[in-house]
């Protein structure tokens, strides 16, 4: 058997870190709770993060070529 600790009991689950720093739930009938009711109940603990990725806009290509003709009429 692995060596995890038990980080905090509630009544409803129990949240497990394991060596790999990662972290599961176990729900109060004995079986593992995974998908999005486990990353909602870590995000409610505090346990990970989200971060917002920054969408990339990209210009159409009418638009970039309209500029590139007006900077080869500015110079």
């Amino acid at each position: 058997m692995t060596k995890a600790k038990t980080k905090k009991k509630n009544p409803g689950y129990k949240l497990i870190e394991k060596r790999s720093k990662r972290w599961s739930v176990r729900g109060k009938d004995g079986k593992f709770i995974n998908g999005e009711e486990k990353v909602k109940i870590l995000l409610k603990e505090g346990k990970i993060k989200v971060e917002k990725t920054k969408k990339k806009v990209e210009k159409p290509a009418e638009e970039v070529v309209a500029e590139a003709a007006t900077e080869e009429k500015a110079e």
